[in-house]
């Protein structure tokens, strides 16, 4: 039976792995539970700054924190990291200083916190700024893996969590994670399925879906969204000769942007982009926020066989 487990788990975990390094310094805004930072306050209470709800002084006091030599790792919903998004421009990315942004519960997956609480621009928005690496990994293993490795980053991040549990799909292949290269989970020579987050366990429900059509789908884990893997995007765009773009994130801007972009300058094939419509969530239970935007298996499927038929 699959483990099932949610990312902000792993991002909790990977705090206290790295916690031997006296410069890790984590940074909360009153949601330490919720994005999964409490534990590493428990342990190292002297190492961890409660700027409460606040999140601009929070980046700023990353900002002050890495420049005199620390490692902060500051923490908040998702959709809260925007109301700091001035302050990631001009005090953390401008600079190039290597604080390090979670933004937990992005998408509409979060479900039942309704549209207010559902963050679909985020990648978007930190994709746009200069020096900040962006990611959304899809289980508590690869969250775990990608942030044990930020130490070593020396630039600031942007990564996204989920509140809700999602298969685990890189027990005993952690070796295989690594910050900018994303992974191919499965082969396949029709289409190529490239996700990030939420919906990687839904694409490979989809690639299932396809073969028992005779369609042969490959899926990628693309849990770097910035900077883009493209020679994994080239690789998979000559084997298959189209490509669909699954995330739970708005269709402007996200994955499915970065991919195009790359795509338009290398090798333009048929691209299908499954994502939230130009649109806000609701409140709903995670698997009808995922139908209800039309970007569960099912739609991928479909996305699949419209880059199929788009093929020359």
């Amino acid at each position: 039976m699959t483990r099932m487990a949610a990312t902000r788990d792993g991002y909790g975990q990977a705090l206290l792995d790295i916690a031997d390094d006296d410069r890790v310094v984590v940074l909360e805004a009153d949601l330490g539970k919720s994005t999964k930072s409490l534990h590493f306050r428990k342990a190292y209470p002297e190492r961890t700054v409660s700027c409460g709800i606040s999140e601009q002084n929070m980046l700023l006091v990353g900002a002050g924190l890495a420049s005199s030599g620390f490692i902060p790792f500051a923490s908040t919903f998702a959709i809260f990291t925007e109301r700091a998004f001035e302050q990631m421009r001009n005090g953390v990315a401008r600079p190039n200083l290597a604080v390090h942004l979670c933004g937990s519960h992005g998408g509409t997956h979060t479900g039942t916190d309704g549209s207010s609480a559902q963050s679909i621009e985020d990648l978007a928005i930190y994709r746009t700024l200069p020096n900040v690496v962006v990611m959304h990994p899809c289980d508590d293993v690869s969250t775990r893996e990608l942030t044990k490795q930020l130490p070593a980053l020396g630039g600031p991040s942007y990564m996204r969590t989920a509140r809700n549990k999602t298969p685990v799909l890189y027990d005993g292949r952690e070796s295989e994670i690594q910050i900018g290269k994303g992974i191919t989970l499965r082969d396949g020579t029709d289409v190529a399925i490239i996700a990030c987050g939420v919906l990687v366990s839904e694409s490979l429900a989809a690639a299932d879906a396809l073969a028992a059509e005779g369609i042969s789908a490959s899926v990628v884990d693309m849990h770097t969204i910035k900077p883009l893997d493209g020679a994994l995007v080239d690789s998979q765009a000559a084997t298959c000769g189209a490509i669909v773009t699954a995330e739970d994130h708005s269709i402007i801007g996200g994955l499915g942007g970065a991919v195009a972009e790359h795509l338009m300058s290398t090798t333009p094939v048929p691209l299908e982009r499954v994502g939230v419509p130009d649109r806000f969530g609701e409140s709903g239970q995670a698997d009808e926020m995922l139908e209800l935007m039309g970007i569960n298996a099912r739609h991928i499927v479909a996305a699949a066989k419209r880059a199929i038929l788009r093929k020359d």
